[in-house]
């Protein structure tokens, strides 16, 4: 039992002896730490319940807990108008470094999920087309469900959701036959997808202008479907391949791996097979198409068309067949995570309306995460380059940064490209990351990969330093050890034992940034005590100690960046 639980358990029991029943309390941290490590309302909650003043209840709170008050607290106060803190005990603090130090890679997981299968979907690009930004924002936010949702304790299945046919491939693939020149001597997977997102601007621009080419686009979508022009049958496989393997490459930077890849063309005729088989009971014909009039059910919710009336199914439809492929897939699966555009917030609304009409049980099995949009802080739409700005270039131009930065630097052309890798990608997730989910995100270059800022360069440099004492301390014969402790508590240490906490409300909200915040809080908590302390003197008996709780500062920094998706470099 962590001990933000114990302590809400013993108000609990406290208030029950007073003759007070209550069901849940809430327990802040204080933001001024000299009113203690926790303080509760409770008491100007319950006053009324209790015919007391709110100021005397909670002395009555506070007295009652007295009678037998757990070592881990050492002091209760009432403040202000009926406010209770209670500030932790020395020896908890250091009990805590000790736990962290011994549960390593482990501290912060809880069993929050133990038993679930959670599937979580994101990233979902679509091959013909760029990897845009909006895919770089959903799989930095779906990693770090993912890896969240399995520090919790569930199993997690990752899924990739790929529109394979539709339009988009139509436009694409009338770009690629209208200009069918490129390099025959470059075939290296970035250039020849570059080629074909080309292709497909071009291909979207003439639908939109051109009557005539509008119609030989139209042609190529039906033909991609039903598959009966041997040409487009050839241009399409191997435009799609290649598109494929350049979203792998980026998968690779970015630090995932997915267990399942669902594809539209699959989706496309089991969600048509499912719409027509609950045609009219769910679904209602409507001049020739087939639509699902969710208001009826909802009044937020409003009419869409799954199918037109030539026949074609809609990204609903879609939609529908892929999420009833998830639970067939995965048989015991309790949640079914999607992480998208805010965008697409309402459509699938009214798609969840229709599948919670067809299979009730599925309901609350459903979760649908959205994210805002990402813009410039140049206000350009380029890339350093000069081009459109994709996820891809936007990850590349990162990278770049930080690879001038370190280009001075006394290190192996290898470690130069890794720290580029690693700390680039940090700099765009944490960007990503930081905020809450819908927020608009604005991406400055130069703030995101400062090292002296709020950004994720500035965590792994944090944690390289700390991982550094810790090596010079060891190298030098001093090893953690908890003999000689010095009498005061710093706030590092009033940070540190909070981290299992943040995970868990992170897991209970399914907001990543809240572990984004802490880590920056605790990342200022450390370079403060390393700037006013010596750590690793030989002849101080608080060293082994200080070396104990700059271990367990990385041990967290380590744990909470791997959340993020951030991996902690070993030099900067």
């Amino acid at each position: 039992m962590n001990i933000k639980t114990q302590i809400q358990n013993i108000i609990l029991e406290a208030l029950k002896n007073l003759g007070i029943e209550a069901s849940a309390i809430t327990l802040e941290h204080p933001a001024d730490l000299n009113n203690g490590d926790y303080s509760t309302n409770v008491a100007m909650a319950y006053a009324k319940q209790s015919s007391k003043n709110p100021r005397a209840l909670a002395d009555e709170i506070k007295s009652e807990i007295e009678k037998n008050l757990p070592k881990e607290i050492s002091k209760i106060e009432v403040a202000g108008a009926g406010f209770i803190n209670f500030y932790l005990s020395h020896d908890f603090f250091v009990d805590s470094i000790k736990d962290i130090l011994n549960k390593g890679e482990n501290w912060g997981k809880n069993d929050l999920s133990n038993g679930k299968k959670i599937m979580v979907e994101y990233t979902d690009p679509n091959p013909f087309k760029p990897f845009h930004i909006g895919h770089l924002m959903t799989n930095a936010i779906g990693e770090s469900i993912s890896r969240i949702v399995e520090f919790s304790g569930a199993k997690t299945v990752r899924a990739n959701y790929q529109g394979d046919v539709g339009l988009h491939v139509a436009k694409a693939i009338w770009g690629m036959m209208k200009n069918p020149e490129r390099d025959q001597e470059n075939e290296q997977v970035s250039y020849l997808a570059s080629y074909i997102g080309n292709c497909y601007a071009k291909g979207s621009d003439a639908y939109d202008n051109d009557e005539n080419s509008k119609k030989e686009i139209d042609a190529i979508n039906k033909k991609v479907y039903d598959k009966s022009d041997e040409e487009i049958n050839k241009i399409y496989a191997w435009g799609r391949e290649v598109t494929l393997l350049a979203f792998e490459e980026i998968y690779s930077l970015l630090g995932t791996k997915f267990n399942h890849y669902f594809f539209e063309s699959i989706m496309a005729p089991i969600g048509e097979k499912i719409v027509r088989a609950n045609t009219p009971n769910v679904f209602e014909e409507s001049d020739g198409a087939i639509v699902f009039k969710a208001d009826k059910y909802n009044p937020k919710l409003h009419t869409r068309v799954f199918i037109t009336s030539s026949g074609l199914p809609l990204y609903e439809t879609k939609e529908i067949g892929l999420t009833m492929t998830k639970f067939e897939t995965e048989s015991d699966l309790d949640l079914s995570i999607v992480t998208t555009a805010i965008e697409q917030g309402e459509y699938m609304k009214v798609v969840q309306q229709a599948i919670s009409l067809m299979h009730p049980e599925l309901e609350k099995k459903m979760k649908h995460i959205t994210h805002g949009m990402m813009r410039l802080a140049s206000g350009k739409m380029s890339s350093r380059k000069g081009n459109v700005v994709t996820g891809e270039s936007l990850l590349r131009d990162s990278m770049d940064v930080v690879h001038e930065k370190v280009a001075e630097r006394d290190l192996s052309s290898d470690e130069k490209e890794n720290i580029a890798q690693t700390v680039g990608v940090a700099a765009l997730k944490y960007s990503i990351l930081r905020s809450s989910l819908g927020s608009d995100i604005v991406y400055d270059f130069e703030k995101s990969i400062s090292f002296d800022g709020d950004s994720g360069p500035y965590l792994q440099y944090t944690a390289v330093r700390a991982n550094g004492i810790h090596k010079k301390a060891d190298g030098d014969g001093i090893t953690a050890a908890y003999t000689d402790i010095p009498t005061d508590i710093t706030v590092l240490e009033k940070n540190l034992y909070r981290f299992p906490e943040v995970v868990a409300y992170a897991y209970e909200q399914l907001e990543p940034h809240h572990i984004a915040t802490y880590l920056t809080e605790l990342a200022s908590a450390f370079n403060s005590f390393y700037g006013n302390t010596v750590i690793a003197n030989k002849n101080d008996p608080y060293a082994p100690y200080r070396v104990a709780l700059v271990s367990a500062f990385h041990t967290t920094m380590q744990n909470g960046l791997y959340l993020l998706g951030i991996k902690t470099p070993e030099k900067m």
